[in-house]
């Protein structure tokens, strides 16, 4: 747990899910914020399932807002797991809510587009009616209903096809299986748009330093891709010349989960409420693979 001197007029930040590849992205950024006073917790430092310990932690700590980025995304896991999922991803955002908003506090919850079924041919709006075909996404929904049911004051920021220089994801396992292998076959009927973990931490921030307008955003990189056009963009970028990337149908790479065909998010609302200039996805991967390159 990181943790700065306290003083009267600072804020208190609580971050949750610290070691994941958003929470990580959070701890980055915070050092060019010094105006907060953080504290980055993960399960062993604050176990966000247990109601009487997260209302300890916020009081004792007096903190001011939450940002949550626990969860659980293990998406095909889920259908098999769903009760611990909706612990996780429904319950236990409730209870930080319900902690944050009896101290006058305020929250921003990380959400999905998972909450959509994905049948959808134009980018989806926040008031469009949600209809999660997974347990992931059901349990997401409710986590998000939860949290403003129980602090009014709170932000959910729906975001999509997440990856970061931490810990394991579609791109770091794209670029693994580029270097083994000499063919890989990749879906190209899903449509969506990549997040980099770094550019949704930036718009986190922009939320946390400007005047708090609560309600329902969407977040990711601007842009519209498939899996395959990602794949071959990072091969492309980290000059792996040496695997060929053929297209697959859904139907021929079977899940347990079921996945969204299209799951654009319109920004518009994001970017006007706060201000926001949202990267080029092909440009934040760039970035992103340039520092892996380099560590």
């Amino acid at each position: 747990m990181n943790e700065q001197k306290e003083t009267n007029d600072m804020k208190n930040i609580l971050v949750t899910g610290c070691n994941g590849q958003l929470g990580n992205e959070m701890q980055l950024l915070a050092a060019g914020h010094p105006e907060f006073n953080y504290f980055f917790t993960d399960v062993k430092e604050l176990d966000i399932t247990d109601e009487k310990a997260v209302k300890s932690f916020v009081g004792m700590h007096e903190i001011d807002c939450i940002v949550n980025c626990a969860a659980y995304t293990a998406v095909d896991k889920a259908e098999s797991d769903e009760a611990f999922c909706d612990l996780l991803n429904h319950t236990a955002p409730g209870y930080l809510a319900k902690a944050v908003h009896e101290r006058g506090g305020c929250m921003i919850q990380v959400s999905t587009d998972y909450v959509f079924d994905g049948t959808a041919h134009i980018p989806y709006r926040e008031e469009e009616p949600t209809c999660p075909a997974t347990a992931y996404g059901r349990t997401k929904l409710a986590g998000e209903e939860a949290v403003m049911r129980n602090c009014p004051e709170s932000v959910v920021i729906r975001t999509a096809w997440l990856y970061s220089t931490f810990g394991n994801n579609f791109v770091k396992t794209m670029l693994r299986l580029g270097r083994e292998k000499e063919s890989l076959g990749v879906i190209f009927d899903q449509i969506g748009t990549p997040t980099y973990a770094r550019d949704l931490a930036v718009a986190i921030f922009a939320v946390l330093t400007q005047d708090f307008v609560p309600g329902i955003y969407h977040f990711s990189n601007e842009g519209a891709i498939s899996w395959y056009d990602f794949t071959k963009a990072i091969h492309r970028i980290a000059d792996i010349t040496t695997c060929k990337v053929r297209p697959l149908h859904t139907e021929e790479y079977p899940a347990p989960a079921a996945r969204p065909h299209y799951s654009v998010l319109d920004k518009t609302k994001i970017k006007e409420t706060y201000h926001i200039d949202i990267p080029y996805w092909e440009d934040s991967l760039t970035e992103c693979i340039q520092k892996l390159e380099q560590n």
